[in-house]
Formats: structure tokens, C-alpha cells, sequence
């Protein structure tokens, strides 16, 4: 738990440290920061439900991450941001194809023998993420392309960490409504 808070925390961080110091820190450095962070966090879900959900996109991202830097390193070290929404964009909208959602995946914590209208409402909420991600991986990745290096950190870094936060808490409304309904 402690790992991936710190992981947390650097994923959060990575954007303002980017900014602050590319110019002056070669952007292969950053390759290698996303590369080694990539791996730690496969490493910290290792055992974990949900690393066989996730062992296929984040190996895509640290693939996309190597081939990239060997193209520009300047644009990789930009791309990290995208490449972790695209992972957890992919194994959400994986889980849809090959269920457990992976909603119900983390759910099972809590809840691990859910009623079908639940199941139901977990698919809905892994769709909703899915498209969330794929829709911040693409501003991210637009802003890393054509805007101004201290807005990409302000979005990447804070603002789209605050609308994942608005949605977990959206979301957790509209489960208690849902619950409410169905008790």
C-alpha cells in the first residue's frame, strides 16, 4: 500500500519535476525515469488481482515508452502521462471483452459475491472510466504536442488528477443512489 502511494505521489509529481528541469536534464534522463517507474509499478501490483489485468498495457507502455525514446526523447518524456492513461484505459475496456469489469475486480476487496444488477452496474462504471482515461490520455497528449509546458504540467500534474477525484466521488453518489433503490 505504502509502494503505491509513493508511486501515486510520483505519477502526480513527475509533470512539475518535467517542467521545472527539462532544458537542463537530458530527455533520455526522463526516458529512463518513466521506464523506471513503469517497472515499479508492475512490480508493486505483482500478486495483486488485478496485475493480470494490467501486465499487458503496462507492457505496452513500457514498450511504447523505449520506442519513443529511441524517436524523441523530448516527446517520451512527455508521453508519460498519456502512456498511463492509455494503460488503465486499455484494461478497463479489456475487462469489458473478458469480465470480471475490472470495477468488480476491485470491488470483490469489499463485496466478493456482487447480485447481478450490481455486476451490471460495475460493467457501466468500467465503461465510464474507459472512456474518461481515453479522453485524458488525448488532452494530455494534445497539450504535450502543442501547448505550453507549464499548462501540460498544471493539467497532467493537478487538474486531471482533480476530475479523477470528481468522478470517484460522482461515481460513489450515484452508487449509494443505486444501492438505495435496489435495497
Amino acid at each position: 500500500m505504502l509502494v503505491s502511494a509513493l508511486l501515486a505521489g510520483a505519477g502526480m509529481a513527475y509533470p512539475f519535476v518535467v517542467h521545472a528541469v527539462m532544458g537542463r536534464v537530458p530527455p533520455g534522463a526522463f526516458v529512463l525515469l518513466v521506464l523506471v517507474l513503469l517497472g515499479l509499478r508492475f512490480m508493486a501490483l505483482r500478486g495483486t488481482a488485478i496485475a493480470r489485468t494490467l501486465a499487458v498495457p503496462l507492457g505496452l507502455a513500457f514498450t511504447g515508452t523505449i520506442v519513443l525514446g529511441l524517436m524523441d526523447a523530448q516527446v517520451a518524456a512527455l508521453a508519460y502521462p498519456v502512456m498511463m492513461n492509455l494503460a488503465f484505459a486499455a484494461a478497463f475496456g479489456w475487462s469489458l471483452r473478458a469480465p470480471p469489469s475490472l470495477v468488480q475486480v476491485f470491488a470483490s476487496i469489499t463485496e466478493p459475491d456482487p447480485s447481478p444488477v450490481a455486476i451490471a452496474y460495475m460493467r457501466v462504471v468500467s465503461l465510464v472510466w474507459c472512456v474518461f482515461l481515453t479522453v485524458n490520455a488525448l488532452i494530455a497528449l494534445a497539450l504535450a504536442l502543442w501547448a505550453d509546458r507549464g499548462l501540460w504540467a498544471l493539467y497532467t500534474g493537478l487538474i486531471s488528477y482533480g476530475l479523477m477525484g470528481l468522478l470517484f466521488a460522482g461515481e460513489w453518489l450515484v452508487r449509494q443512489r443505486v444501492k438505495r433503490r435496489a435495497a
